[in-house]
């Protein structure tokens, strides 16, 4: 009986995955990026934080919460569902239709500081802005990412970016975080490992 060969015998190769930010690492960029917040909104004044969710509107509160711990400023915060906005829709399964939150205040006038976990093709922000304009007027629109891992198919660029994660398309950056997830971390997958 012949013995297999060797390149029979030897077992799959795995994913690899890389842990790009621990939980310290979540807690430091969430802290840096609502420093630069208050920086270039001179204190947060007129400022909302809108929430996509499903990990941008944690996100939002936590940046809330940070800005209101450095400089007792309580910023109104929210959540903007973009589910029908989408340009997907019709290649995807169906989406649940989460809730739309917006502060009391609303947005009209108001600098409107969107909040997701990463920026990848542009698509999900591009759905957020659809999404404002039919909620009302701000004054102005920025944007606050956890991660900007790169290769944008539409012109947007986030004003606030807490780690730039240079990829390749067929990696995967996946955020986790405490209330979605039961931790936080940031990995970066793709790749095999021998």
């Amino acid at each position: 009986m012949a013995q297999p060969s060797a390149a029979h015998s030897s077992p799959p190769r795995q994913p690899s995955v890389k842990v790009i930010l621990t939980s310290a690492d979540v807690q430091r960029v969430v802290d840096r990026i609502a420093h630069q917040i208050l920086e270039k909104t001179q204190g947060a004044a007129d400022t909302v934080l809108l929430g996509i969710p499903t990990r941008g509107a944690p996100l939002a509160r936590r940046l809330a919460a940070r800005i209101s711990a450095f400089e007792g400023v309580a910023v109104p915060v929210g959540v903007l569902d973009i589910t029908l906005y989408r340009d997907d829709l019709r290649r995807n399964a169906t989406r649940a239709v989460g809730p739309t939150q917006l502060p009391a205040g609303g947005i009209d006038g108001q600098r409107v500081v969107l909040v997701d976990d990463v920026l990848f093709s542009g698509r999900t922000v591009r759905a957020a802005l659809d999404a404002l304009g039919d909620l009302g007027r701000p004054a102005s629109v920025q944007l606050a990412v956890l991660v900007d891992r790169g290769h944008r198919q539409l012109p947007i660029r986030a004003d606030y970016v807490g780690k730039n994660i240079p990829t390749a398309l067929a990696e995967n950056v996946k955020v986790t975080l405490a209330e979605t997830d039961g931790t936080d971390e940031v990995r970066l997958y793709g790749g095999t490992l021998p």
